[in-house]
């Protein structure tokens, strides 16, 4: 019958095991995570969860009892130190598990201050689990201090739920402008303005230099030699993938852990889903950081260890809640050449990326219309004639019968 381990207990591990079982599978089944709880929903982290808006109950994936109930065998707080895949075997604390099928859901890890900027004083947190977010919660009081380094989505969101709290935010992007990395300078412009108007301290081109305190951080100096007095940190300067375990195994590592268009690792018996995991994708290699993605990848692997021989078609898409703007992206705007901006009334707009005439990308902005339209003509390869886009007062909906 087979024993299936899923090592990584986020949403893609706790999507792979649910499919395993709702799709038949009378195997054993074991779910394996570092920390110490059932898996749950990491979005409401930097924003609902943190506000106090989000209870823990609700912030699980499923009930613990879930597990139980379908023959699978959790396993918290419990890290696994090695992966033998001559043997098929696992280490973790001692214990040997045998495998027929493993699954590495491992996800990312952020990427953390160097001691020698003052990361490792107290008072400094990142945004990635429920203990970053319970340790920093009490924190969040009116009139406190806080830096935020990064400029990018994590960062952002952070900040906002910052600013509706009532403290006095500050946020440093190295880069020329928030979101470079991601957006066009358009969504770039939207999102400067919204965090100005809601009080946000906003220095682009300015990084860190080093954090100030003996013990606790108390001050930041930034690399244009201002300085700032705090009570604490932020920092959301991007994550990188947990390939650790995969490569001290000697897995094929390329932009996280390569897989083949079936979410197999270069070992027959290994696979890999979510933001650790690369793809091939429209003749490329890529990897997703969403849960879309986590969810979808993972249910294909766990079909595909069941005989489906599936190959997964992505279908990127994300979302953000900053203040009252909820912005949704649909497509992966890489290689654009040209993007085509519609605003409507408020705070309503999307941006629309195109490469010559091939729409890759909408950002939409509390404009849920824009984001349908735009991800329906994206999934089925059509365009959007620019014109139509760039008119607010157009009707969207007949692009899709084009």
């Amino acid at each position: 019958m087979g024993h299936v381990i899923v090592v990584g207990a986020g949403q893609a591990g706790a999507s792979c095991v649910a499919r395993l079982r709702n799709g038949g599978f009378d195997g054993a089944v074991t779910l394996i995570g570092a920390e110490p709880v059932a898996p749950y929903q990491r979005p409401p982290l930097s924003k609902t969860y943190l506000m106090g808006d989000m209870t823990l109950e609700r912030l699980f994936l499923r009930p613990e009892s879930f597990y139980a109930e379908n023959d699978i065998t959790l396993r918290t707080d419990l890290r696994v130190e090695a992966i033998d895949p001559a043997a098929r075997t696992i280490t973790a604390a001692g214990e040997t598990l045998r495998y027929s099928d493993l699954v590495l859901t491992t996800g990312s890890a952020p990427r953390r201050l160097p001691a020698a900027m003052g990361g490792d004083l107290k008072g400094v947190f990142l945004v990635r689990d429920l203990g970053d977010a319970d340790a920093m919660a009490p924190l969040f009081r009116k009139g406190a201090r806080v830096l935020v380094v990064g400029g990018g989505y994590i960062g952002l969101e952070a900040a906002a739920v910052a600013a509706k709290q009532g403290l006095r935010v500050t946020v440093v992007e190295m880069a020329d402008r928030i979101l470079q990395r991601v957006a066009a300078p358009q969504t770039s412009d939207y999102f400067r303005a919204l965090h100005k108007a809601h009080g946000v301290d906003l220095r682009e081109g300015v990084g860190l230099d080093h954090l100030v305190g003996e013990g606790m951080v108390t001050g930041a100096k930034l690399s244009d030699g201002s300085e700032l007095d705090l009570d604490f940190v932020i920092v959301g300067v991007g994550i990188a993938p947990a390939t650790g375990l995969a490569e001290a195994a000697g897995l094929v590592i390329d932009n996280g852990i390569a897989t083949d268009a079936q979410g197999r690792t270069s070992d027959p018996h290994i696979w890999a889903a979510g933001d650790c995991a690369s793809f091939p994708h429209q003749g490329a290699r890529i990897r997703l950081e969403s849960v879309p993605n986590a969810i979808d990848q993972a249910e294909t692997v766990a079909d595909n260890i069941m005989g489906a021989g599936q190959e997964y078609v992505a279908k990127p898409w994300f979302w953000s809640d900053q203040y009252d703007v909820k912005l949704q992206i649909a497509g992966l705007n890489t290689g654009y050449t040209r993007v085509v901006s519609r605003v409507g009334q408020g705070q309503t707009a999307s941006f629309w990326y195109y490469r010559e005439a091939e729409l890759l990308a909408v950002d939409a902005m509390n404009d849920p219309r824009a984001y349908m339209v735009g991800k329906r003509l994206i999934e089925a390869g059509k365009t959007a004639d620019p014109e139509i886009v760039a008119d607010p007062e157009a009707d969207l909906k007949p692009l899709l019968r084009s």
